[in-house]
């Protein structure tokens, strides 16, 4: 079978809906033009840029680079996390606390998967650990992200509620129960929507590439689930190592609740 090369062209076409939308955002009023161009651009260059990197990694093949360029995917996925919250930790909390959660999720469940599961030669492949984390980093950012989100933004909003639980001597753990648990669940559900959803609403994105490359339907199939449950795995151990850690770092040893750690809305 054979492949179907893209060129220049047929990528403006594509990029022709991305302004589509951002005419209508400005024809709405919406203010979303600026960052929609501005995101379409920066996709556009990083892929072409990682692409080169990858391309010479994979000639490389060796553990000093393919390390360095993993510590520099983990570096960014704490950053972004961090950019992404109404209302961040105070201190190196609000850098270490997601970069952290990401590192510990997707580095350990990548590097599981490459020495238990996949078993490439040699186990550090770029062309394997690559691509490998960065899908499930990726997710687990993401999650981390929603969930650091909902539990900072939850605390501030349930404030009474949850003082008044420590006053009547509930522990700091029970006190942030709920908004505990309503982080979690909005880290994890668009890991549980996408494994739902896959293969009956959506194909998702690796099973699709494998295909229209050529690939056996079958064997893409199996590559996927490997994929998804590797991802619902990574992103579990992010999430609730976050949610853990922010609610420890949302109180403090006398049973206060500790807004201040908080840095004002954004």
């Amino acid at each position: 079978m054979t492949t179907v090369t893209l060129d220049t062209f047929d990528i403006a076409i594509a990029a022709l809906l991305v302004v589509l939308n951002a005419g209508l955002s400005f024809r709405l009023k919406l203010a979303l033009e600026r960052p929609l161009l501005v995101a379409a651009v920066r996709t556009a260059v990083q892929l072409f840029l990682v692409g080169f990197v990858i391309k010479a990694l994979f000639a490389l093949a060796s553990p000093l680079w393919t390390g360095l360029m993993v510590l520099v995917m983990l570096l960014a996925a704490g950053y972004e996390v961090q950019a992404r919250q109404q209302r961040r930790f105070t201190g190196a909390w609000a850098y270490g606390l997601g970069t952290l959660s990401v590192t510990a999720g997707a580095g350990l469940v990548t590097l599981m998967a490459l020495v238990v599961v996949v078993q490439p030669e040699p186990w550090y492949h770029p062309r394997y650990a690559i691509p490998l984390l960065g899908m499930i980093l990726g997710n687990a950012m993401t999650a981390v992200s929603l969930a650091l989100d909902s539990l900072a933004t939850a605390a501030a909003r349930e404030r009474a509620a949850i003082e008044a639980r420590l006053a009547l001597g509930a522990d700091r753990a029970t006190a942030l129960r709920t908004v505990a648990h309503q982080a979690l669940r909005t880290g994890l559900m668009p890991i549980i929507n996408a494994m739902s959803a896959a293969g009956v609403i959506a194909l998702p994105g690796m099973m699709t590439g494998q295909i229209l490359a050529g690939a056996d339907p079958v064997e893409a199939v199996k590559y996927q689930i490997l994929i998804m449950f590797l991802i619902a795995g990574g992103t579990g151990i992010g999430v609730f190592l976050a949610v853990y850690a922010g609610s420890r770092r949302l109180s403090d040893s006398r049973h206060r609740l500790r807004l201040d750690r908080l840095r004002p809305a954004a």
